[in-house]
């Protein structure tokens, strides 16, 4: 996988989740409207792989809601 688009979308999650710190969404979601995929969509691959980087550094938080997954900025981070 390409380390540099997954970085990439890190940094965009970063940003969109301090000037919305109350958003969550899906996979999809995240995938579809928090990136900007001006060089092209790349695959929602790289938004999990990057989703599991900042949880893996306590940036993000998953949980289950109603049979979803969602993405949180964690409540540590904030």
């Amino acid at each position: 996988m390409d380390e540099q688009a997954i970085e990439q979308v890190v940094q965009q999650i970063r940003a969109y989740l301090a000037a919305r710190p109350q958003a969550a969404d899906t996979l999809e979601g995240i995938h579809h409207w928090w990136i900007n995929w001006a060089g092209g969509e790349e695959s929602p691959a790289v938004t999990l792989a990057a989703l599991e980087r900042l949880v893996a550094s306590g940036e993000v938080e998953q949980l289950v809601l109603a049979n979803r997954n969602l993405w949180r900025r964690a409540a540590a981070a904030g």
